[in-house]
């Protein structure tokens, strides 16, 4: 096939399409009430014993919106909601750990929000000592927290510390002044300097940066800067996500002055300068918008083939089961997708009342799983053998010989190489991987105006 030479420009404009981010199949959009907290009480009780388990705790809160948010947060002036939110996680944390047969371990747990930041430190001692009352933390197990620097104290980072957290994930999204005022989020380079000197003095050495482009007033040159400011901490990970506009679904977004958004080819443009230094300084770049040390776990995942994605994003946890805790927050076991009921008053009754908080799920078919393997090799690797997947999974060869075929038009641009059934996303093609991705999505079609741009 002659690949065509085509400028980013013209592919940028080519595939504005709105897709998933695939960290799940099917994705959320797609989930029913057909799975209740009966059925996750069921899928909980087979599990076997000794089976590994990730856990992920959603704390729905902060002290401000930040315009640019696609988070279940809740806006709160006062402690008492909070404290009294913890009360129901720790009782949610009983539910679950009553409904699975025996005592389980957890070698991987992840706060994330809203902001859990906001904890005051003696109830993060507190709950992390509730969790290890209810199953076994690892030795060595990873403890991730996702921190607001402008809330931060170093009595905080002291007590994360002390609840053995390992690595935090700051979110920077980007230091120009100009732009943090367009997205609601004054955050100077000197507080985020200060909380990683406090991280580290306390013993926290791993520590993610979470950037962005495509926001209002940014730049090629001002993305590049960012990158050389974010350099400037010496950051195990980055994230480098593209921002998200769906004011649609979250109103607040509307603040933001859409004149002042970067158009497709200026997004595209943006992440590759941006990506481009970052492999300059040394990062190696991994899926889709994320770059890592060459000694960082998520690197030697990588280049391992180990690499996963989960809702948290990238990760180096091969664990088959992920348990959400808290409003909104989703799990992932072998047989399906479950979700707790968002509304902070349904949740707490629903716990209140010793039932599980789930509002819906998914149960997973055989095609299922084979088609969410092919997307996550993609999203991950970069690379994927189809025909090989549909074998180890029991299908013919060429089940999915028609999705292949479909990404004739990326080949013919450069974005994707084809052969005999092997799809491999090209440098250029990085930025594009979900697009590849959705050619083998199932139900995409009924769900695709709920979801952000493919650049």
């Amino acid at each position: 096939m002659t690949v065509a030479t085509v400028s980013l420009e013209t592919l940028a404009d080519r595939y504005d399409l709105r897709v998933p981010r695939y960290t799940s199949y099917p994705t959320a959009p797609h989930f029913g009430p057909d799975v209740s907290a009966e059925t996750y009480g069921a899928w909980l009780a087979a599990l076997e014993p000794g089976t590994p388990l990730s856990l992920y705790f959603h704390i729905p809160f902060c002290d401000s919106m930040c315009w640019f948010c696609g988070c279940y947060t809740k806006v709160v002036q006062r402690y008492e909601p909070v404290r009294a939110y913890l009360d129901v996680l720790a009782a949610e944390i009983d539910l679950v750990a009553s409904a699975l047969r025996g005592r389980f371990g957890a070698r991987h747990l992840h706060w994330g929000g809203g902001s859990p930041t906001l904890l005051r430190p003696d109830d993060w001692l507190a709950l992390t000592e509730h969790l290890r009352d209810r199953f076994d933390i690892a030795p060595g197990a990873e403890l991730a927290v996702e921190l607001d620097p402008r809330d931060a104290t170093e009595d905080y980072v002291r007590a994360l510390a002390a609840a053995g957290v390992s690595r935090v994930s700051i979110g920077v999204q980007d230091f120009d002044a100009r732009v943090q005022a367009a997205i609601g989020r004054h955050q100077p380079f000197d507080v985020v300097e200060r909380v990683c000197a406090w991280l580290r003095a306390h013993g926290i050495e791993d520590i993610n940066l979470d950037l962005m482009y495509g926001l209002p007033h940014q730049t090629c040159a001002g993305v590049t800067a960012m990158v050389d400011t974010a350099h400037h901490l010496a950051p195990s990970r980055l994230a480098l996500f593209g921002y998200a506009h769906v004011p649609w679904m979250k109103s607040h977004q509307r603040l933001i002055d859409e004149t002042a958004l970067p158009g497709a080819a200026d997004r595209l443009v943006q992440f590759r300068a941006a990506a481009d230094r970052l492999m300059a300084l040394g990062y190696r770049a991994i899926g889709l918008d994320h770059f890592a040390r060459p000694d960082d776990a998520l690197a030697r995942a990588a280049r391992t083939g180990r690499l996963r994605r989960n809702f948290q994003g990238y990760t180096a946890d091969d664990a088959a089961v992920l348990l959400g805790f808290g409003a909104s927050a989703i799990g992932s076991l072998p047989v399906g997708y479950v979700q707790n009921t968002a509304p902070l008053r349904d949740y707490a009754e629903a716990v209140g009342t010793g039932r599980l908080p789930i509002a819906r799920g998914f149960a997973l078919g055989a095609e299922d799983r084979l088609r969410g393997e092919v997307i996550e090799q993609l999203m991950c690797q970069l690379d994927v053998d189809v025909p090989a997947v549909c074998r180890c999974h029991g299908f013919p060869a060429d089940m999915l010989a028609a999705e292949t075929a479909s990404l004739g038009p990326l080949a013919a641009d450069g974005l994707v190489t084809l052969s005999d059934g092997r799809v491999t996303i090209t440098r250029i093609g990085q930025p594009f991987v979900r697009l590849a991705a959705a050619a083998f999505d199932a139900y995409l079609p009924s769900g695709r105006a709920r979801h952000s741009r493919a650049v």
